[in-house]
């Protein structure tokens, strides 16, 4: 699905402020499941997820977290993963959502940390994907670091969607569409989403700021949990997978490894075994 049809099949609520994209898909009565997208792009990352989790009977909600995607991007804001998690909560609560399976991806990962800190019981299972879970493991590819950087509030303005593509190659293990990194580039950009980056990037310091409490309800969560890997992620990929299995030693896992093995974006890069793994889990 493509992202225009993607909006096409969502809406737009105020929250915390904010017009927030969201859509549902899936029998009203269904298991419910919500997923968490990453930086830099949006939810319709799990576009190609969603069907098979649909097919098996769960109702899944997805969203534009502030900032990205089809949500509104307000200039100057002071970014954050904790007001990022309110959001969520407050969609919960618009949607009549009481408990739900949890799945996340990347910059999601820590806005899923903070639900749990908040509130482990809301959450029936989790899954994450690729992600900062440890902010000393988290290596940011250097256009990262230079928007993080004091130069990114004007480097921003001057990204292409030729060097946007370049970055996310460097972080992907098997090949992308062309349509797919376009639909990528324009979930980025929409709503003059260049100047919002470089604030967009503090969730860099805010997981370090964060990174005891967030530590502690990742491994602490009494509930089932996996993580679904692509090792040849440069960010956070096969030098994460020794601490998930010392620290959460119950927990499932699914190392995408088979050649060529799976970078940074798994739902993206190989949908088939991610779908199956979510299905099994969480449906």
């Amino acid at each position: 699905m493509r992202l225009d049809e993607w909006i096409a099949g969502g809406e737009r609520t105020r929250l915390g402020g904010h017009e927030i994209f969201h859509r549902q898909d899936g029998p009203v009565d269904g298991r419910p499941v919500t997923l968490v997208h990453g930086f830099p792009t949006s939810s319709h990352d799990w576009a190609p997820i969603v069907p098979a989790l649909v097919e098996s009977g769960c109702r899944v909600t997805t969203f534009d977290l502030l900032g990205f995607g089809a949500s509104a991007k307000p200039v100057g804001h002071d970014y954050r993963i904790t007001e990022q998690a309110s959001i969520v909560e407050e969609l919960w609560e618009r949607l009549a959502i009481e408990k739900t399976a949890l799945g996340a991806h990347d910059y999601g990962v820590s806005v899923a940390q903070e639900l749990l800190h908040r509130n482990a019981s809301r959450i029936t299972a989790a899954v994450f994907l690729n992600g900062g879970l440890y902010p000393d493991l988290h290596r940011p590819i250097r256009i990262q670091q230079l928007l993080h950087g004091p130069a990114g509030a004007v480097l921003q303005y001057l990204s292409t969607e030729r060097m946007y593509r370049r970055s996310l190659h460097e972080v992907f293990g098997r090949p992308v569409s062309d349509e797919a990194l376009h639909d990528m580039w324009l979930s980025t950009t929409m709503n003059n989403g260049k100047r919002v980056q470089h604030r967009l990037l503090h969730y860099i310091d805010e997981r370090r700021t964060h990174s005891d409490s967030w530590r502690t309800a990742l491994e602490t969560y009494p509930g089932p949990i996996q993580f679904i890997w692509g090792p040849a992620d440069p960010v956070s990929g096969a030098h994460v997978l020794p601490r998930l299995r010392e620290r959460l030693p119950n927990a499932q896992f699914l190392i995408l490894d088979e050649s060529p093995p799976t970078g940074h974006y798994p739902q993206v890069e190989n949908p088939t075994p991610v779908a199956a793994a979510l299905v099994g889990f969480l449906c």
